[in-house]
């Protein structure tokens, strides 16, 4: 949106806000007329004194003038007790009021979109975001407040002394204002992508979190640091400098407006004198805008220049649109066109991997296409690439050259895809050798793929599928606590597999997650996984693995021959290999 439409939304929401609470804001402008009192008599008290007191000779009156100002002095002060008393009743119910519309927000992102109910970017909002803009809003209607009826004051006196120096003054605070207006819109953009990058850093740290045990667990620790949050804070850092940059460009829109009005009055001191300007005026006039008027100035347009750019783009997220609002419930449906063909469950084309600039390819020009709800299986020489193979699909490794795709998309997201409130990749679960099982229950351990809750019967009609009820019945049941450490290899993978079924994802991944299984469970569980509706691709650890695939991958080298496995013998020798050397061990 641009920031002429921003500044429309947050304004027609500030003056809905303001209208409610006039009382309040009656109350605050009879106190800071007091402050406009206490600038009017500080300049022109100073300029009686030296005109009417020392200068003609009559200290006393002189004395009494600058009593005056004094007094003046303790009628601002007055004036500030009584404006902070105010101010409270304005701020926090513009806080309570932000905390109040976020959480309506996240309960309406989450009902319209339940995928997107672990929104983390509402944290930031909720917390940070909302804290923001209340000390952005007290700080800015302090300090406008306070320019605007010192102003009032500081200009009355200025006339009152002489119409004259005004015509001196006024100019060089225009030129000033105008050059520091002018920076405000770029900063409001910059302070906009920063408020953006925040979110999607609050955003993919949430969803780390969430996900760190089975980073670990598949080994991506440093490979998810890299895509996942270095970048969002390079972003970060990026947006600071330029934020620095304009922020040293209204610096000197300040030193312009804050400055320039002394030296201008100075060097006319002259010209004002021969005019008949008396110099009392002149002092009384100095007085006015040291004291008074560009210390005002100075601190509206820093608090304008940071807290009110900062302002703008906090309320114009919390004035975003509900998201119930953006779908009507009744709106009329949308005309049906025809279905798109399904995308494949996994397609390489041309794909080549190696572990560094010098290193010998292990997977060299790779073309792989696999349908949804396919069954393939992956064999080959250990250490040939069958791994490397799942890491590349699971989009823990970038190709080197070539595509890899899961469900029609890039299988490695890039960095900052999907902003705030960005889900975790559902496409896809990976099970590795080393099968990941916590501290915990034991319906813990098999429901942790899930997003939401699972009822009781479906969590045990997955173990009833798998063989592994018996294992939950020895555990103690689901509610039972599991201890990792006294677990079995193969238990711990029973368990694992149990979870992968129960996982929405429609894509599964087992990279020899079978091997601490006997064949007789290995089958069984295989099967499960095949009959359930997705894509299974499994690196066997036994050619009996391949008899049940519907199609075998067998990786030899940087050679891959793909076909069902009454085919293969005659097309791989490697595979016919196996199969005998299988078929003398059976």
């Amino acid at each position: 949106m641009s920031e002429y439409g921003t500044w429309r939304r947050v304004s027609r929401e500030g003056r809905r806000f303001l209208r409610g609470r006039s009382r309040t804001l009656r109350r605050l402008a009879l106190w800071s007329l007091l402050e406009s009192a206490h600038t009017f008599l500080g300049g022109y008290a100073v300029a009686r004194a030296l005109d009417d007191g020392f200068l003609a000779g009559r200290t006393g009156t002189g004395i009494g003038w600058l009593v005056v100002a004094g007094g003046g002095a303790l009628l601002g002060a007055l004036a500030l007790r009584g404006v902070f008393g105010g101010l409270a009743d304005l701020v926090e119910p513009l806080r309570d009021g932000l905390v109040r519309r976020s959480v309506r927000q996240a309960i309406g992102r989450a009902v319209a979109d339940p995928g997107r109910a672990g929104d983390t970017g509402a944290v930031s909002r909720l917390t940070q975001q909302t804290e923001m803009a209340r000390d952005s809003f007290a700080g800015l209607v302090l300090i406008a407040r306070s320019f605007v009826f010192t102003a009032l004051g500081a200009l009355l006196g200025l006339a009152a002394l002489a119409p004259v120096l005004l015509v001196l003054v006024l100019p060089a605070l225009i030129l000033g204002t105008v050059a520091f207006l002018a920076t405000l819109h770029p900063m409001a953009r910059v302070q906009r992508a920063a408020l953006d990058a925040d979110e999607a850093l609050s955003a993919r740290a949430g969803e780390l979190a969430a996900g760190l045990r089975d980073v670990v667990a598949c080994g991506g620790g440093a490979i998810v640091a890299g895509a996942g949050v270095e970048p969002l804070i390079a972003e970060q850092e990026r947006l600071t400098g330029r934020l620095a940059r304009w922020t040293a460009l209204r610096t000197l829109a300040l030193g312009v407006a804050g400055r320039l009005p002394v030296v201008v009055l100075l060097a006319g001191t002259p010209w004002l004198l021969g005019r008949g300007v008396s110099a009392g005026a002149v002092a009384g006039a100095l007085t006015y805008l040291v004291q008074s008027l560009l210390p005002a100035l100075d601190a509206l347009m820093t608090a304008v220049g940071a807290a009110g750019t900062r302002l703008l783009v906090v309320l114009d997220r919390f004035c975003d649109p509900e998201p119930a609002a953006q779908q009507p419930i009744l709106a009329p449906p949308a005309p049906s066109a025809p279905p798109a063909p399904p995308a494949p469950a996994v397609e390489l084309r041309r794909v080549r991997f190696a572990y560094g600039p010098r290193a010998h390819p292990v997977i060299d020009g790779l073309d792989l296409v696999v349908g949804p709800g396919e069954h393939l299986a992956v064999v080959g020489p250990s250490g040939i690439g069958k791994s490397t193979l799942t890491a590349l699909i699971a989009g823990l490794l970038p190709p080197g050259r070539g595509t890899v795709r899961v469900a029609g998309a890039p299988a490695r997201r890039a960095p900052g895809h999907g902003g705030p409130g960005h889900s975790p990749d559902v496409r896809r679960t990976l099970l590795p050798q080393q099968a990941y099982v916590f501290t915990g229950t034991v319906r813990e351990n098999l429901t942790h793929l899930c997003p939401g809750p699972v009822l009781r019967g479906e969590v045990e009609r997955a173990t009833a599928a798998l063989g592994a009820d018996a294992l939950v019945a020895r555990l103690g049941g689901l509610d039972a606590a599991v201890d990792p450490g006294r677990l079995t290899p193969g238990e711990r993978q029973h368990l694992a597999l149990a979870a992968a079924y129960l996982s929405p994802a429609p894509l599964l991944l087992l990279d020899e997650a079978t091997c601490h299984l006997d064949p007789r469970t290995e089958e069984r569980a295989e099967r499960a996984l095949a009959e359930r509706p997705g894509t299974l691709v499994v690196v066997a650890h036994r050619i009996s693995s391949a008899v049940r695939a519907d199609r075998v991958l067998v990786l030899d080298g940087t050679r891959a021959v793909c076909g069902t496995h009454a085919e293969l013998p005659d097309r791989s020798p490697l595979y016919r290999e196996l199969v005998g050397l299988w078929n003398a061990q059976g």
